[in-house]
């Protein structure tokens, strides 16, 4: 830590779960004031949580939310990212739980998102609306890297989904498994795909695969985080809402569930919301603190 900065507060919640043992854990710093950079990557890095989120009270009052508007900032134990979703949740509950649900706005290096906080009997819900999406193709070359990095063969993706990097708040190559077996078989070149994903930075690698119209099961690797996969990703999420907006594959009004982190023994859910003409995607998942 800086010389003579006092050690900060750091919570710990998990998000897209209403059970401690569940979804994707967060550390949260409720009050980076006196932080800077590296104190605050030092923080991240001692939890080794896939991302902390760092909050500083902003005096801005964002779209009229005075006294619940902060400027966020989130970590990984190896680098900054721009925009974290389950670190967002964690946040938004930790927050809930000292100042009370409602709508809080959260100014991030990808943009300023939006997020309502509702308590829902004995569970705290949390809905982040994501920076404006967008869809990029992948370059032949680099898609061949990521599948050999992967170790999946090509012809092990489903046809119906066709790769691409997509964004709402941070980078994702969309990838999506013909079954839930090539998801489930998960043991990839570390060093290889976090060279790859540096290069074409990217956050993480989002893949899935469809059980239903609406239901899909997801799995991320994070090696530019310095972790093998992150359980419960909304940042990612909200990409995937994008994507398959962009190519059809789902009603422009929809509501889709991910279930996430189930073969970490972590299962999540998480809830992608989209909206006939708002280019925006909603996310919404339950978060706790965990004891």
């Amino acid at each position: 830590m800086t010389t003579n900065a006092p050690q900060p507060e750091v919570v710990r919640y998990t998000a897209f779960s209403d059970t401690p043992d569940g979804g994707n854990p967060a550390g949260v710093v409720l009050d980076a004031t006196a932080l800077d950079d590296s104190d605050m990557l030092a923080v991240a890095a001692e939890l080794g949580y896939s991302e902390s989120a760092f909050l500083t009270p902003s005096p801005e009052g964002l779209g009229g939310q005075e006294g619940r508007t902060y400027n966020a900032r989130y970590f990984s134990p190896k680098a900054e990212v721009p925009f974290c979703g389950h670190a967002t949740v964690a946040a938004a509950v930790a927050l809930a739980e000292r100042i009370g649900p409602g709508e809080l706005v959260f100014s991030t290096r990808a943009g300023v998102v939006p997020v309502e906080v509702a308590q829902e009997g004995g569970t705290i819900r949390v809905t982040l609306t994501s920076v404006e999406p967008h869809i990029e193709e992948i370059a032949d070359a680099d898609l061949t890297e990521a599948l050999a990095a992967l170790d999946w063969p090509a012809a092990d993706l489903d046809p119906a989904f066709p790769p691409r990097i997509a964004f709402a708040g941070a980078r994702h190559l969309v990838l999506a498994a013909a079954t839930r077996a090539r998801l489930a078989d998960l043991a990839y070149d570390f060093a290889r795909l976090e060279a790859l994903m540096h290069r074409l930075d990217l956050t993480t690698i989002q893949l899935v695969w469809r059980e239903t119209a609406t239901v899909f099961h997801v799995r991320d690797p994070f090696p530019v985080g310095g972790v093998v996969e992150d359980p419960a990703t909304g940042a990612a999420a909200a990409a995937f809402g994008a994507y398959v907006r962009e190519f059809g594959l789902v009603p422009e009004d929809a509501e889709l569930t991910l279930h996430q982190g189930e073969d970490l023994g972590r299962p999540g859910r998480l809830t992608v919301t989209l909206r006939a003409g708002d280019p925006r995607v909603r996310v919404s998942g339950a978060g706790t603190r965990i004891s």
